[in-house]
């Protein structure tokens, strides 16, 4: 199977150790990618282009086409135009190897029905993420295994009327695990450092970050909602280096689907994980014990916190970077709260 273009950002070449190369070791084509201003479609920009369940074409728009001879088989053969450019390696990732093309026709329609009808994701405030331009969302972490970024991946791509993409950070654990991590970098994640979130974020790119790490992801169910440490403020440094704003983010839902009532240490250490968990069902079901309980989740994207006032020495005073990471992690945990006790049941 041929390889993908490589779109990189610029032409630094001591970054070529993230590029995917071709198996004979011959350098991948590539091209910029787009800047700031280009990063990102508009809403008349986002309504003509092609959905996700489009092949080359745009939605269908005539009546029953979905339905109609005519729909078929133009799913048909937008479908095969997919799998011949796969084949042909007539598609194009960034140098973080990002597939667009795979992501909105493949992977969202894979995490879709969890979506929509497993979790029955409810998203507020997503007008609160820029229309275009970069920023910074900053989410709170839980429910063991990391659905929630996922969702809120989902989230931004279906919601936003700007039709705009996530790309995530991830802790080094993901790029060690075989097809996770290739099914990471597709999706559009990449490593948790300030070098690529801020070279992502001056290209005008929507970057989340959840700054509990595994500390949020991993800690007691009798714990759940109650953020845990925000590490040192490294990404208010980049959001101020970065000159983007803020936009907090709150989930609710995740802490409950897979309830962690013990912690298997020594396991952990074995396996080298961070941890392993045991909860009411898992490990004691087996296979079974894996699925995540079906909860009702809310997204909710606060308000952003503009940074693009203060001046670039800002991201060195510590005592800045202290005061907006508080002001960031006390508004994700008050509207925690808030979404908490408007909540009516774990699961409806």
């Amino acid at each position: 199977m041929a390889d993908a273009k490589v779109i990189p950002f610029d032409d630094d070449r001591s970054r070529a150790r993230r590029r995917p190369d071709r198996p004979d070791g011959e350098a991948a084509a590539v091209r910029a990618l787009p800047g700031p201003q280009q990063g990102a479609r508009g809403p008349e920009e986002a309504a003509a282009a092609p959905g996700p369940y489009s092949g080359d074409s745009g939605p269908d728009t005539e009546a029953g086409a979905g339905a109609g001879s005519g729909g078929w088989e133009r799913r048909l053969a937008g479908g095969l135009a997919f799998l011949r450019r796969r084949i042909t390696g007539e598609y194009e990732v960034d140098e973080f190897g990002y597939d667009e093309e795979l992501t909105d026709q493949v992977l969202m329609s894979l995490l879709r029905p969890l979506y929509e009808k497993y979790f029955r994701v409810e998203v507020k405030g997503v007008e609160n993420i820029p229309a275009d331009g970069g920023a910074l969302i900053v989410a709170n972490h839980s429910g063991t295994l990391p659905l929630d970024g996922l969702m809120m991946q989902v989230a931004v791509h279906d919601r936003h009327p700007a039709g705009r993409h996530l790309r995530l950070l991830a802790a080094d654990l993901v790029f060690m695990l075989p097809v996770v991590n290739e099914l990471a970098r597709k999706a559009g994640h990449t490593l948790a450092c300030a070098e690529d979130a801020e070279r992502l974020l001056r290209a005008g790119e929507i970057v989340g970050v959840m700054p509990e790490g595994f500390k949020g992801i991993g800690k007691p169910f009798g714990e759940r909602y109650k953020l845990q440490r925000f590490g040192r403020g490294g990404f208010v440094s980049t959001a101020l280096r970065a000159g983007v704003p803020i936009v907090p983010c709150s989930i609710v839902g995740a802490e409950e689907i897979y309830p962690m009532v013990g912690n298997a240490k020594t396991l952990a250490r074995v396996l080298g994980l961070p941890y392993f968990p045991l909860t009411p069902t898992f490990p004691w079901l087996g296979p079974l014990g894996a699925l995540p309980l079906p909860t009702k989740w809310t997204i909710q994207f606060g308000e952003p916190i503009p940074t693009d006032s203060y001046a670039p020495e800002a991201a060195e005073d510590p005592m800045l970077m202290f005061n907006l990471t508080d002001q960031v992690r006390e508004q994700i945990q008050h509207t925690l709260y808030k979404l908490l006790v408007q909540r009516r049941s774990v699961f409806f």
